[in-house]
């Protein structure tokens, strides 16, 4: 799976566990929603730690949280 595969389910998993949209993570950490869009839907190839760093901040956590995720794990990491 591809890093950006990856970010792309957890920040979907995030939302559903707090029922948001994307278009209000979009207001609560000020990124456009065809960017967040674009990351959920594993576009954006390399998404930026700032982005990473906005959207767990408008989910209202830490990016350690964020990356505390199974998807994040070693044997998951391509060769």
């Amino acid at each position: 799976m591809k890093l950006c595969e990856a970010i792309a389910l957890r920040v979907k998993e995030l939302l559903k566990e707090r029922k948001m949209t994307q278009y209000a993570l979009s207001m609560a950490c000020g990124i456009p929603q065809t960017t967040i869009s674009a990351i959920v839907r594993a576009v954006h190839e390399n998404p930026s730690v700032t982005a990473i760093w906005n959207i767990v901040t408008g989910l209202g956590i830490g990016m350690r949280e964020f990356f505390d995720s199974p998807l994040f794990a070693y044997e998951n990491i391509p060769d």
